[in-house]
């Protein structure tokens, strides 16, 4: 069988992945909180993640892949406020646009996507296991855990006690024993979303949210927890310290997720992203423009653990590439495809830590021995190696040749493919200077037509 391996952010050593069960591999990783639409950074995390469950499901033949929904959260009832619309409208409406982009990037939706209001009962029995093991006290409404109480704390950050406390971003209340102290419950005012506790009524904090929700649909302990590196302090510190201390485990720091996996942030033009800065990008406007297969394979170009630096330039580079792709896999049209195993040098690229660069070369060459050899096992391979990197899955007649982000409008589309029907209609009426013009204005718009086997398309020139 082969060997993954990867980076372990609370070894901080790279691992020979070893599955709880060889069985049925369980990872999680840490979703969105749906109040607005999805930027880059949110879709690097969906993008790796999938692509992780993608190699997982070569090698193992049962994978659960959870993904949760946050939709309890400040950011919300401020975001329900500012536009009168109610809570549930808003979270329901920004979970399914959340599934639509990352599907347009070829994300697939987790085995299960657990939604946090649902899993309240859950939650409140953590902070009952924690008060009664004594990491966790209630105190004017609030339940808070006690940092204090858990020596370990830090170990998967590495900060050190002031860092905590500085990086904690949590108010010191005077009902807290020590400022490091977090939140696991809070009240609710009448006017908030709440749930009758032992504590009154009240919500959750973020991050027993992702503990209980893990351990409902994955029990203890896990293979693979992760997200982005923003994660790493202090919510995944804090979901150890809930979920080992709830159960005994307070020496025991993988007693939760044997793998912490994290990806590195994005940036853009070198800066990070703010709406004043106006480098802010959404998926949900990007993919109206592109194909979701190029943004995907952008955010993919730098190794997940590295910073990646996002730039319109890398969709347009990488729509290229995807572009000569599909144009080889047109000319083998009536080339058919065999069964075969997803080839060795792409999967042997990823399972080296998800080593995407390395993964696109082997990919490159697999492309060029396709046109080369014209053969059904070469095609095969290309094609399947594309598929594990979440690539190549449109059919060619569905791909927009040349249309990429920044080059050609939304509405320019519409009136290419309304003047390639009309082309199409006057070569059957036999209408050839008709065809001619139209030919000559997307010249002039700056595009030549290619007459392919799936019909024309227009390609930038």
């Amino acid at each position: 069988m082969p060997k993954l391996r990867l980076y372990n952010s609370l070894t901080r050593e790279k691992e020979e992945f070893s599955p709880l069960d060889p069985g049925h591999v369980r990872v999680y990783a840490c979703g969105p909180t749906v109040y607005n639409y999805a930027h880059i950074g949110n879709a690097r995390m969906a993008v790796v993640f999938d692509l992780l469950a993608n190699v997982l499901r070569s090698i193992y033949p049962k994978v659960t892949y959870v993904s949760n929904i946050t939709d309890v959260d400040d950011k919300i009832m401020v975001a329900a406020k500012e536009s009168g619309e109610a809570i549930d409208a808003i979270t329901r409406k920004f979970e399914t646009i959340y599934n639509e982009d990352m599907a347009a990037l070829g994300v697939a939706k987790p085995d299960v996507q657990p939604r946090a209001t649902e899993h309240i009962k859950e939650m409140i029995a953590l902070c009952e296991a924690l008060i009664e093991r004594g990491h966790a006290y209630a105190a004017e409404g609030h339940v808070l855990f006690n940092v204090p109480s858990f020596p370990a704390y830090g170990g998967l950050s590495g900060r050190s006690r002031d860092e905590q406390i500085a990086g904690a971003r949590v108010d010191v209340a005077p009902y807290k024993k020590d400022p490091a102290d977090f939140v696991l419950w809070k009240p609710s005012t009448p006017d908030q979303p709440g749930w009758n506790s032992p504590w009154g009524r009240g919500r959750p904090g973020w991050h027993i949210e992702c503990s209980a929700m893990a351990e409902k649909h994955l029990g203890l302990p896990f293979d693979i927890h992760g997200g982005g590196a923003d994660l790493k302090f202090p919510h995944h510190e804090n979901e150890i310290a809930q979920s080992c201390c709830a159960h005994g485990n307070e020496k025991n720091l993988s007693a939760f997720a044997k793998m912490w996996v994290h990806n590195g942030f994005v940036t853009v033009g070198g800066e990070k992203m703010s709406k004043s800065l106006g480098n802010f990008l959404l998926v949900h406007d990007l993919i109206k423009d592109t194909e979701g297969e190029a943004l995907r394979m952008a955010l993919m170009s730098a190794h997940y653990r590295q910073p990646l630096d996002f730039s319109i330039e890398k969709i347009h580079e990488y729509k290229r590439v995807l572009d000569k792709f599909y144009r080889i896999l047109s000319d083998l049209g009536d080339v058919p495809d065999v069964e075969i195993s997803v080839p060795n040098t792409v999967i042997e690229s990823l399972l080296d830590d998800l080593n995407t660069p390395k993964a696109y070369a082997a990919l490159n060459l697999l492309a060029k021995e396709a046109q080369q050899e014209k053969t059904p096992l070469a095609k095969s391979k290309f094609l399947l190696g594309g598929r594990v990197l979440g690539l190549l899955k449109k059919n060619v007649s569905d791909w927009r040749f040349g249309v990429v982000f920044n080059e050609i409008t939304h509405d320019e589309v519409k009136a290419i493919d309304s003047l390639l029907v009309e082309r199409e209609a006057a070569k059957k009426n036999k209408d050839f200077k008709r065809a001619d013009e139209i030919r000559d204005e997307l010249k002039a718009m700056g595009f030549a037509i290619e007459d392919t086997p799936e019909g024309p398309k227009a390609r930038k020139i």
